[in-house]
């Protein structure tokens, strides 16, 4: 049976860009990380009590699992959580494609389990599913969610699982002021009724939602997401601005705001972190209770603006 029910920080901590080989243009996010920086990010991390660390298999080809292991040598394993996922689309062609890549992770990682593994794209439910209840078993595996999933399909998750005496405890879905498809298909409500963690990813939708970009300051030409989102910058402008506004008063930032709003709604924010200082906006937004007018406002002026941002990888919610 599940060790103990999943107890999470308010936000969890991305390593997607972790994944980056650090030479110029290869990587996703195009950055230059250094091992003496990703470590400094871990020690202001796990001193303010930020210690769930999001990866995945498929992030640089195993790249950001084994940084991340490298980042957080020497601290107790009981000091911190570890989130990887099982992507179906990389899934090899042995008996258990699943044990497999878990494995691959463990051997990343330097550890003996996962606190929670992930089924990161709903490829086919029904297949990879019943494959995570040895896992669960056996202790490798601790807790279990499921990314980019619908509700049917968490559904179908969970009652796989269920069947075995384990459950779905965590889902992982895009979730932002931009982009709010799960709480419009009924997930979020669903989670808070069934005691599921739902943790929201691209929250600051590739720093579209920091405030630091503006149409007379967009994102730097070339990357992918100056492809995505560059185009949509004018229609974004009220909405950052209010969300500066909101921040000012506070000491905070328009991207605290946006993290503070993703707390407010009662999920998880999984937020990439590169930089120390990335750590300080974490700790601020922990900090914002926004009022509910204030909530209200900040989701009006984000379905003014009228955009859609869903992944290329994400099907309808």
């Amino acid at each position: 049976m599940t060790s103990k029910a999943l107890t999470v920080p308010a936000v969890a901590l991305g390593t997607w860009a972790w994944g980056d080989s650090g030479e110029a243009g290869d990587g996703y996010f195009g950055s230059r990380l250094s091992g003496s920086g990703l470590r400094e990010v871990v020690e202001k991390a796990q001193s303010s009590g930020f210690t769930l660390w999001d990866t995945a298999a498929v992030y640089g080809s195993g790249r950001s699992e084994t940084v991340l292991a490298q980042a957080l040598t020497g601290y107790d394993r009981s000091a911190y959580q570890l989130s990887t996922k099982f992507t179906p689309q990389i899934a090899g062609d042995g008996d258990d494609p699943v044990a497999d890549m878990l494995a691959q992770s463990l051997d990343r990682m330097r550890t003996d389990h996962v606190d929670l593994y992930w089924i990161h794209n709903p490829a086919d439910v029904a297949r990879w599913t019943p494959l995570l209840i040895p896992l669960l078993k056996n202790g490798t595996v601790r807790h279990v969610g499921v990314s980019n999933h619908n509700m049917e399909e968490i559904a179908l998750a969970d009652r796989i699982l269920g069947e075995a005496g384990f459950r779905v405890e965590a889902v992982q879905n895009h979730y932002s002021l931009l982009y709010r498809s799960s709480e419009r298909a009924g997930i979020l409500e669903y989670c808070r009724e069934h005691d599921v963690r739902f943790f929201s990813y691209m929250v600051l939708e590739q720093g579209a939602l920091t405030g630091r970009y503006s149409p007379s300051h967009p994102m730097p030409e070339g990357s992918s997401r100056a492809a995505v989102y560059n185009g949509i910058l004018p229609q974004l402008q009220a909405l950052t601005d209010r969300m500066g506004t909101i921040g000012e008063d506070r000491g905070a930032s328009a991207a605290d705001v946006a993290t503070a709003w993703a707390v407010s709604k009662g999920t998880t924010p999984i937020i990439g972190v590169t930089k120390a200082g990335h750590i300080d906006g974490l700790v601020r937004a922990r900090g914002i209770e926004l009022a509910d007018e204030e909530v209200a406002e900040l989701e009006a002026l984000a379905d003014a603006a009228d955009v859609d941002t869903r992944g290329f990888w994400e099907h309808e919610m």
